[in-house]
């Protein structure tokens, strides 16, 4: 067993836990701080914040001992974990999980972790992703425990595995995308027994739950640069098996020309976003349509209507991961969309503005900002170009705003007013009155009620109307 000293910087986390950590040797029993924090405090080039909001404990103690020892300490408790180990806690604003040392395995081409407890810390380490997480602080006394050289990898910016990674991919497969996110947060260069493992190994992520991938994917497009995650997911396979979409987009733009494919402008686009996890994700989706509809011609290659194709195939994709609902049709909206803003070449008349804001709907903004990152090309005057037609556009929008209440277009009759108007009941012929009366709205802004009756009764009376029947 190698140890340390400790810096200061552990400091907090030992005031945090002095309290908890004494009744614990009290009782004969080891506590150890574990996890995000601990790697985090070592590596100063670390982002602010880890993983883990809460503090991550591990001990000898079984979850049943471990729960009596903290029952009349903690503000709160919960067990439900506790058939996998962990009793969680929490303390003034503090939450700790205390997880029983353990050996984790998983049963081959099953979902099902089958936990077993271990009696010492070495072992429990051993069983963790990546050296750089197994690190433990024996408390209270601030012993750093190091038995797989976790420092010593994060000073030579090295991803390894505890054991070999054979072994620890097969106790938990997305132990395999954990590592190009972990590679890409902290500038890690995985070691080669590691990469091979992955791109041998990768269809056991087969066996792993859609929403465990979902979740992974999008802390991965949380980072600093994504790409560099992306990247890795695609040369290792790991993306055949959950997001076949990503090296699919693998091809030449313009095959003559040799413009950048499709993945590398994807992923650069998705690196010049801002934080936000629906923005992301729209543009890791943006072009999918592409390789289903690229076409040759005399002018080059095309990929005419890709984004709508591009927005089935991106519900497909995120239903089967599992997403909201809500996630879903926002996403989809913005693939479907992204385009749009390029139809208006010649400049934005009111009822283009009117009928872009309408359709962008509450994601306007997160729609501009996917337009103007979609454009990656190296030609400086086109870029300035496109962000000028943009700056254009978001004047015209402002300019109408304040005019109008563009941000709840509707017709200026509503459903009711239509029917006692037109003298008709509920059915289809209002639906079809109300559309009527929304391009009106978007064509020429609001008519007032009394405009918008009298064109509607001019267009009611143009129309083809049923023949009563005979009883």
């Amino acid at each position: 067993m190698q140890s340390t000293s400790v810096p200061e910087r552990f400091l907090p986390y030992v005031q945090a836990t002095e309290e908890l950590a004494r009744r614990f040797t009290a009782a004969g029993r080891s506590l150890y701080l574990v996890g995000g924090s601990v790697r985090d405090a070592l590596f100063s080039g670390a982002p602010s914040g880890s993983d883990d909001r809460d503090l991550d404990l591990t001990t000898d103690a079984r979850p049943d001992e471990t729960e009596r020892l903290v029952r009349d300490w903690a503000d709160a408790m919960w067990t439900q974990g506790a058939r996998f180990g962990t009793i969680g806690l929490r303390k003034g604003d503090q939450v700790y999980e205390i997880t029983t040392h353990r050996a984790e395995v998983y049963v081959p081409e099953s979902r099902k972790p089958e936990v077993t407890y271990g009696d010492d810390v070495i072992t429990d380490l051993s069983r963790r992703d990546f050296t750089i997480n197994a690190l433990a602080l024996r408390l209270p006394d601030m012993e750093l425990i190091d038995p797989f050289e976790g420092l010593a990898d994060l000073a030579a910016g090295r991803l390894r595995t505890p054991l070999d990674p054979d072994i620890s991919f097969g106790d938990d497969p997305l132990r395999m995308l954990r590592a190009a996110r972990f590679a890409a947060r902290f500038s890690l260069k995985p070691d080669p027994a590691l990469t091979d493992a992955v791109t041998r190994l990768h269809g056991r992520l087969q066996i792993v739950s859609a929403e465990r991938i979902r979740d992974e994917l999008d802390r991965m497009l949380m980072l600093d640069v994504p790409s560099k995650a992306l990247w890795f997911v695609v040369r290792t396979g790991l993306a055949d098996e959950f997001l076949p979409e990503l090296p699919a987009l693998a091809v030449e733009q313009d095959p003559i020309h040799r413009h950048k494919d499709v993945l590398a402008h994807t992923l650069a686009v998705v690196d010049k976003t801002s934080k936000n996890r629906l923005l992301r994700l729209a543009a890791l989706f943006h072009d999918v349509g592409k390789p289903r509809t690229r076409a040759f011609t005399d002018g080059g290659v095309t990929f005419h209507h890709h984004e709508v194709v591009g927005a089935r195939m991106t519900r497909v994709r995120m239903e089967a991961l599992r997403y909201s609902a809500t996630d879903v049709d926002t996403v989809v909206q913005l693939v479907e969309l992204h385009l749009r803003f390029h139809t208006y070449r010649l400049g934005w008349t009111d009822k283009a503005v009117r009928r872009y804001v309408r359709d962008a709907g509450p994601h306007l903004e997160l729609l501009n900002e996917l337009t103007r990152c979609d454009c990656t090309t190296r030609n400086a005057a086109k870029a300035r170009a496109l962000s000028k037609r943009m700056d254009e556009l978001e004047a015209r929008i402002a300019e109408l705003r304040e005019q109008e209440e563009l941000d709840a277009i509707r017709p200026d009759l509503d459903g009711n007013q239509v029917m006692e108007l037109l003298g008709i009941g509920p059915g289809r012929a209002v639906g079809r009155a109300l559309a009527f009366l929304m391009e009106l709205r978007l064509d020429e802004g609001p008519l007032g009620e009394e405009e918008a009756a009298a064109r509607l009764q001019a267009w009611w009376a143009e129309q083809e109307q049923p023949t009563p029947t005979n009883t």
